[in-house]
């Protein structure tokens, strides 16, 4: 009756009718309620036969096996002649490569078979193939053995399977931890993974595929010419997997074996799938290999100027151009979106992971032709100071999983180190997604508005250059079909992944960890003259700031800056630099040259010193490295510091410089606008504008320098003179005023000039060369005196107040007025004035110039 019973409950469980077999309805309710009585549920969750799933035998199928269970087997059979194919292929690969070593070493004689060019042309990528067929071979080898090995205890449970199960539920209450599962069984066998590792490594087949013509070339060439390497190419024997016997083939025989390899990896997953049950643990990882080694071959078959293409409807070509992850910004936020540019239009989509048994996909989102479209760079924008504080904690929080994941790197649980990777990722896709505040406006013909944000101004110019010069080439478009083009996506993207830099190979010696110095000399090459700033950037972890930028120079076609700029970096690579020329008629600014260049680890803490070239334009810069230990990034906003009312030797170290920038700022935007303005630095600006343009420079100082570009130039020039008055102590020490009053009073005119350029070279260096730089600028103005009624009495009459004052105050003011206006007057006039530094010099500079 027990026996009856139980029959009945598995008939029922895989839905086989009661009825059809002759059992009755009464008879099955009374079997599933004895059931229900012996296997009570909390019983039954309790028992160690909830530990594992365990099914009966199918009595429909022959010898009691089950459809699935053939397919396993024949699985397993497909498995083992992908084995045994791996196993000659790597026996080709070998003979392919015996001969290369005896090539190299004749390759340094007087008679060489080949030079090293054509040995490096002919085995290119070659050994790196055949490094990844051995890993592959081995781990497909050791899962197979494990499963061939544990066939006869699976016969075993399969000839008394309520007896067995027994056992093993008692086995496995004594034992401490759970069996293994990938290795028990053909049941439970998974592949997928190793088959994924396989094709995610497909590049190192597409290098071999675009060198392969070359590399036949050499071969046929180097055969008609040369009788010993005919000898070699014609006879190269390989042993056979299966037994001892060779086969014989000619070296492009062996050749052609990569090339049909990687066809039939296609077909091989093909195959396997067809025999994986589709509720196989590995059948979506083999659906995903099978999709990308798909999508290579694809690539590979088309013609190399149709390979990111896709035909229209009305059979033109629409082209790939670009394709990357970008933030886009709209009303419910921010979303990180891919975005792909065609020939003719912008398409925005969603990636939509693919789930068990589908494909990933994208989800359309938004479209823009290309005809008629306007860009629109908006510049930087603002943080709202909750968002700015979020920020800020995330980026600490990195900093402490990346110093937890060094830490458990050298010998920790890889479980726990997959955690933290995992965390880390998700606190940079948070930061990816919420830090870029680049914004890029799409405005179409249509009325339509997108905005996109980026971190980064050198990828903002990768996506505008290539944007304009299509807009430029464009009429009309071809309208597109949606459905058809957003599924072509997955094909055609080149960017699989954002760029995040904790998905990135490579260990910390390949990069930056410590502090990295840039001082951005000049440039030259520019077809006209312009105001020009520059901006570096760096890549790696964002804990610490990754761009910082010049002031802007005067309007010169050779701009000086000699400004330094400083980088906390870890995990740097690459440093990228945009020049930038300032709009004459307006707030724009416009990219006129971009270039990067590799971090060398080996950058020693000496300035060395590089010419970076960017198509005309040259510009010179040197770099030096510190590395050491990074310290955890404030998760506060850090508060600016002050520039008014503030001793100007703490301005100038805080800035990292010998003249403030509000000084330089102010004095070269009086030059670029203001020489020709009748009494300027004499008629005052408006009051109201000129404290706000203060509060600016104590507040943002990237803030201030766009105000100043668009100020009233009379409103600069006030902000220039409150600078000196608001001073907590005069540029010329209190304690030099006497010496400046005695020398004045030489007869002598050479003694005069001698003594006050010595008293000037005794001002601290900070005083000393914003001094000098005050000097030749207001000398610069009153040389267009004719137009701006500025004479060099007139400006020392106006700075020699802010720029001298007496220890104590004086009782005649008017004898205190003519010892300032006439020290001022007489450096002014004075024709052998130094030149003055801009920044501090630097420490030991590398001799060699070196271009990049």
């Amino acid at each position: 009756m027990e026996l009856y019973e139980e029959a009945v409950g598995y008939l029922k469980d895989v839905d086989i009718s009661v009825e059809s077999t002759g059992i009755s309805v009464e008879s099955s309710a009374i079997s599933s309620q004895l059931l229900e009585d012996v296997f009570a549920e909390e019983d039954f969750l309790q028992s160690p036969m909830r530990k594992e799933s365990f099914s009966l035998p199918d009595v429909g199928s022959r010898h009691g096996r089950s459809t699935s269970e053939n397919m396993l087997e024949r699985r397993l059979a497909v498995l083992r002649g992908i084995l045994a194919s791996e196993e000659r292929y790597l026996n080709e690969l070998e003979t392919l490569l015996m001969p290369m070593k005896a090539l190299k070493a004749t390759a340094g004689t007087s008679q060489p078979v080949l030079s090293c060019q054509e040995i490096q042309t002919v085995f290119f990528q070659v050994p790196e193939l055949l490094a990844l067929h051995r890993d592959f071979h081995q781990a497909l080898k050791e899962r197979l053995e494990g499963a061939t090995g544990a066939e006869e205890e699976s016969e075993t449970l399969y000839r008394d399977p309520l007896q067995n199960l027994q056992t093993l539920s008692m086995e496995q209450e004594e034992e401490q931890e759970p069996v293994a599962e990938p290795d028990k069984d053909h049941h439970l066998l998974t592949v997928g993974d190793l088959f994924q590792r396989l094709v995610s490594q497909l590049a190192t087949y597409g290098g071999f595929i675009d060198n392969y013509e070359n590399a036949v070339e050499v071969v046929r060439r180097c055969t008609q010419a040369d009788l010993r390497f005919r000898t070699l190419a014609e006879s190269m024997k390989s042993r056979k997997a299966s037994d001892s016997s060779t086969s014989e083939y000619t070296f492009e025989a062996l050749l052609y074996k990569p090339l049909d390899r990687v066809t039939k990896t296609t077909l091989v997953l093909h195959d396997l799938l067809s025999h994986t049950p589709a509720d196989h643990y590995d059948a979506p990882l083999l659906q995903e290999a099978l999709r990308i080694s798909s999508s290579f071959l694809s690539g590979v078959n088309e013609p190399s100027h149709c390979k990111k293409a896709v035909t229209l409807s009305k059979g033109m070509r629409r082209q790939l151009v670009l394709d990357g992850f970008v933030v886009c910004l709209c009303e419910n936020g921010r979303s990180l979106r891919h975005l792909f540019l065609y020939t003719d239009l912008l398409l925005c989509v969603k990636f939509k992971g693919g789930t068990l048994g589908r494909h990933s996909q994208y989800r359309y989102c938004w479209h823009m032709p290309l005809f008629g479209l306007q860009l629109h760079w908006a510049g930087e924008l603002d943080y709202q100071p909750d968002m700015q504080q979020r920020i800020s904690t995330m980026k600490a929080k990195m900093y402490q999983l990346c110093q937890a994941l060094r830490q458990q790197r050298r010998g920790s649980h890889s479980r726990f180190v997959d955690r933290i990777r995992k965390r880390l990722q998700e606190c940079e896709l948070w930061l990816l997604t919420h830090s870029p505040n680049l914004s890029l406006e799409l405005h179409s013909t249509s009325g339509k508005s997108h905005t996109v944000l980026m971190s980064s101004l050198y990828e903002l110019e990768e996506w505008r250059e290539p944007i304009d010069r299509l807009i430029g080439d464009n009429t009309d478009t071809v309208p597109p079909d949606l459905l058809t083009l957003t599924n072509s996506c997955v094909k055609l993207r080149m960017t699989q992944q954002p760029n995040l830099q904790s998905l990135l190979p490579g260990g910390a010696g390949q990069s930056l960890c410590g502090t990295l110095s840039v001082v951005v000399h000049s440039a030259c090459g520019l077809q006209q003259p312009a105001c020009m700033w520059v901006r570096v950037e760096v890549d790696g972890f964002d804990f610490f700031s990754t761009s910082e930028q010049t002031h802007s120079s005067l309007s010169s076609r050779e701009p000086q800056w000699n400004q330094e700029l400083s980088f906390q970096v870890d995990g740097a690579k690459n440093l990228r630099v945009v020049c930038i020329t300032q709009s004459q008629k307006g707030p724009d600014d416009t990219v006129v040259a971009r270039g990067s260049l590799k971090l060398d680890p080996s950058i020693t803490q000496k300035w060395k010193k590089l010419s970076l070239t960017m198509g005309h334009l040259h510009l010179t810069l040197s770099i030096k490295y510190s590395p050491h230990p990074l310290g955890p990034p404030s998760s506060t906003i850090a508060q600016p510091l002050p520039v008014f009312c503030v001793p100007i030797g703490v301005v100038a170290q805080q800035e990292g410089v010998l003249v403030p920038h509000v000084v330089r700022w102010c004095a070269e935007e009086v030059e670029r606008r203001g020489l020709g303005e009748e009494g300027i630095y004499r008629t005052s600006g408006s009051a109201k504008e000129i404290q706000l343009l203060k509060h600016s420079f104590n507040t943002n100082l990237r803030e201030a320098l766009k105000e100043v570009r668009s100020a009233e130039v009379n409103v600069v020039s006030g902000t220039l003179k409150l600078y000196f008055r608001d001073l907590p102590e005069a540029l010329v020490p209190a304690d030099l005023y006497k010496s400046l009053k005695n020398a004045l009073d030489l007869p002598d005119l050479v003694s005069k000039q001698g003594a006050l350029l010595n008293i000037l070279g005794l001002c601290p260096a900070a005083n000393r060369n914003t001094l000098l730089y005050l000097f030749h600028h207001l000398k610069r103005v009153s040389e267009k005196m004719e137009v701006n009624k500025m004479s060099v009495m007139n400006l020392a009459t106006v700075f020699g107040p802010s720029l001298l004052r007496p220890p104590v105050p004086q009782i005649d003011i008017s004898e205190e007025v003519v010892v300032q206006v006439q020290v001022v007057f007489f450096y002014l006039q004075c024709n052998d004035l130094p030149t003055p530094l801009l920044t501090l010099p630097l420490d030991t500079e590398d001799e060699q110039d070196t271009a990049m």
